[in-house]
């Protein structure tokens, strides 16, 4: 029985142990019997630290993580690949407002699977969009088309159909601009394909390197796989001219080399759909067969639904639309190993919007919103820096084009930037144009002009 100076003291305990003496006791039998079952008795770790280095974080994860964490309220995010308005907020398109509404609002959507190459009014309304509906690759039906992961996955799945189906051996080298979108050169590799670069962008003119690509594009082996951007090239915001892509278009069939073509910016870089997928039409036009990454985030701010597609021309033939129908047979299996179906959701919003034309056009309005903004900042940027007498040339700014800029600034400079001023950008000086605003373009002005006259 519990006396009651017990009960009047709780400092009095009833046992000859302390609680805490208890739980270091049961720690220590844990931490016993665990070294005994991970020590000579167990199956020693094959993946310890010295077979699995530590990753390098990605750049620019890391990038928006320490804009996150600035406490400036000055702080300026331009290394973001995303669309964002004047108060420098995610933008949600008013046409996907629409299709958002109407596909909740439809009693007959449900949450099954789609098939492995994905939502057919999706791809099929892709198709025509990057390729033309009246082009001899759909009237000829040697186009396949596979809803894919966003861009990425479709240049992932293309790289893997290259790696495992080309008949070269061994398989043939694909060719990348320097500087290209970082992740081509881990995607690639991870499938196997060995790597080489050609010129794209003058250091000198802040342009298209045109005398050098095709001097590596004439030394490249016959058969070469070319990775091209079809408009507002990645990082540089630099394409080649019309007359220059016939130019590109002629020596890659004299060399006939494969062209891979990468397009995520359709409409968003110049407003105009037509004219962003020039390059592309003009290359099936001319006969080749050539694959596309085709991606759905920035034209309609798609980012989280990882909405894309792939697609396959065949070269014009007599077997051209039975080869396309091995080659989606392929593709397929690959597909269906590796994420056994695409996501539904960003694929019927789009689907509603290009199959609608009443959607389709109000689709084109909010593109025209998109890059006229982003053409606004272009132009009030040089014209500040302009107008302040910032040391060196910015004309191109404007020439330029879509959501991203090679300043010129060299990596001291960034840093610089990012330490005094609170501006955020990748190293190698790309900006996001969409970053800047009628609010911070003055300070950014202030900032670019501050840093470059300090570091002349």
């Amino acid at each position: 029985m519990t006396s009651s100076r017990q009960l009047q003291n709780p400092s009095i305990s009833t046992s000859s142990s302390s609680p805490s003496s208890s739980s270091s006791t049961a720690r220590d039998r844990l931490s016993s019997l665990s070294s005994h079952i991970m020590g000579s008795n167990g199956n020693p770790s094959v993946f310890t630290p010295a077979a699995v280095a530590a990753a390098p974080e990605d750049p620019l994860f890391g990038l928006m993580k320490a804009y996150r964490e600035d406490p400036s309220d000055k702080k300026v995010d331009l290394g973001i690949g995303a669309y964002r308005d004047n108060n420098a907020k995610p933008w949600i398109l008013p046409v996907v407002k629409k299709a958002d509404d109407a596909i909740h609002n439809d009693p007959s959507v449900n949450h099954e699977y789609l098939s492995i190459g994905g939502l057919a009014d999706f791809t099929s309304a892709a198709q025509k969009l990057i390729v033309g509906a009246d082009s001899p690759a759909i009237r000829e039906k040697r186009i396949c088309t596979l809803q894919t992961i966003s861009g990425t996955g479709a240049v992932h799945l293309g790289g893997l159909f290259l790696s495992k189906f080309h008949p070269a051996q061994p398989k043939p080298t694909i060719y990348l601009s320097n500087p290209t979108w970082a992740n081509h050169n881990q995607i690639f590799t991870n499938v196997g394909l060995t790597l080489a670069k050609y010129p794209y962008f003058s250091a000198k003119t802040k342009g298209l390197d045109f005398d050098g690509m095709i001097a590596a594009l004439r030394a490249a082996p016959a058969g070469s796989i070319i990775l091209l951007h079809a408009c507002a090239h990645n990082p540089t915001g630099v394409d080649p001219s019309q007359e220059q892509w016939k130019q590109i278009a002629a020596l890659m069939r004299e060399r006939r080399q494969f062209p891979f073509f990468d397009t995520a910016y359709q409409g968003f870089a110049s407003g105009d759909l037509v004219r962003d997928a020039w390059a592309i039409r003009y290359f099936v036009e001319q006969g080749f067969e050539l694959c596309v990454a085709q991606s759905f985030a920035k034209n309609f701010g798609l980012y989280g639904e990882r909405t894309g597609a792939f697609h396959f021309v065949s070269a014009p033939g007599a077997d051209a639309s039975t080869a396309i129908q091995h080659i989606a047979s392929q593709l397929a299996i690959l597909q269906r190993s590796e994420i056994s179906n695409p996501p539904a959701y960003g694929a019927r919003i789009a689907s509603k919007v290009l199959n609608d034309p009443v959607l389709f056009a109000e689709w084109e309005e909010d593109l025209r919103t998109m890059s006229g903004r982003i053409q606004e900042m272009r132009r009030g940027l040089r014209e500040r820096l302009e107008k302040r007498g910032t040391p060196g040339t910015w004309d191109h700014i404007t020439t330029q084009i879509g959501m991203f800029s090679f300043t010129g600034l060299n990596e001291n400079q960034v840093k610089i930037l990012r330490d005094k001023w609170h501006v955020y950008m990748t190293k190698n000086g790309r900006i996001s144009m969409a970053g800047l605003n009628t609010h911070n373009l003055d300070y950014f002005a202030e900032a670019v002009d501050s840093v470059v006259r300090e570091t002349s």
